[in-house]
């Protein structure tokens, strides 16, 4: 079989794959879904779903500290990366001896991309057709929930940072109707509180990752800035790609909820 990755480069393989290394955390938890248990014979740190699985796996480091020669004695089959999670030199050093998958997912589309990718090269293909297939039903369902409410995302503190165009997070957010009021920068700018008090958005998002925004950074940021917009979102649902987009649906009422009580909301929609 032959499959494009999501960098444009080739993979073929004529074996059944039998040992997986995933260094992406939401890929592994995909992996689990599609049934390859007992095919996964290494994961980062970071690859903490599904909880009561990954404990026995062999930990390779974390997704930017690969243990090299750990990963080279493991003989994997085949071994899945990401573009923006995992460092370019370690990528480059493991394509020169093994078969690798680069993923690179900005968009929905490209997640779907992934997923099917991913079932052909484990003949999971009809598992990853039914998994994607449910996925678009619920998004469908979800599409513009939100919409004429202005935000900001933040991923990150100590500089601020947010997330602009070009990010999976973005396509998220497009999805659900939400305007990103930084679309028109690319990835992860950073801002500084007086540019955010210009932007004047309806809610400030903040991620729980990759820095765990809280409770007291919301009630910090809310007095820095004189208004009482923000609230914390899970940063798994919004920057997880593949199986964890099913659970999208039941965290996206709640999140409806969560924004129905802010009371300046009530006049958007």
């Amino acid at each position: 079989m032959k499959v494009i990755d999501q960098t444009g480069r080739e993979i073929k393989l004529n074996f059944e794959v039998k040992k997986i290394i995933c260094l992406v955390p939401s890929i592994t938890e995909y992996l689990f879904d599609l049934g390859l248990e007992n095919n996964i014979i290494g994961i980062t740190k970071f690859c903490i779903k599904p909880k009561n699985k990954v404990k026995n796996i062999t930990k390779i480091g974390g997704t930017k500290q690969l243990k090299l020669q750990l990963i080279d004695e493991l003989k994997p089959d085949l071994i899945i990366a990401n573009k923006e999670e995992n460092i370019k030199s370690d990528i480059e050093y493991l394509c020169k001896n093994h078969r690798i998958y680069i993923s690179d997912v900005n968009t929905i589309d490209e997640a779907y991309g992934m997923m099917l990718d991913i079932g052909v090269l484990t003949t999971k293909e009809n598992e990853s057709k039914k998994i994607v297939k449910e996925i678009k039903l619920i998004f469908d369902d979800l599409k513009n929930m939100f919409k004429n409410i202005n935000v900001v995302y933040f991923i990150w503190k100590n500089p601020y940072m947010l997330c602009g165009n070009n990010t999976y997070i973005n396509s998220m957010l497009v999805h659900l109707g939400f305007k990103n009021l930084i679309n028109h920068l690319d990835r992860y700018p950073q801002i500084d509180l007086t540019k955010l008090k210009e932007l004047n958005p309806n809610v400030c998002l903040l991620s729980t990752e990759p820095y765990p925004f809280n409770e007291k950074d919301c009630n910090e940021l809310n007095s820095e800035l004189g208004f009482n917009k923000t609230i914390i979102v899970d940063g798994e649902m919004f920057s997880w790609y593949g199986s964890r987009m099913l659970q999208w649906e039941s965290y996206i009422m709640e999140l409806k909820k969560t924004l129905t009580n802010l009371k300046h909301l009530n006049n958007i929609n």
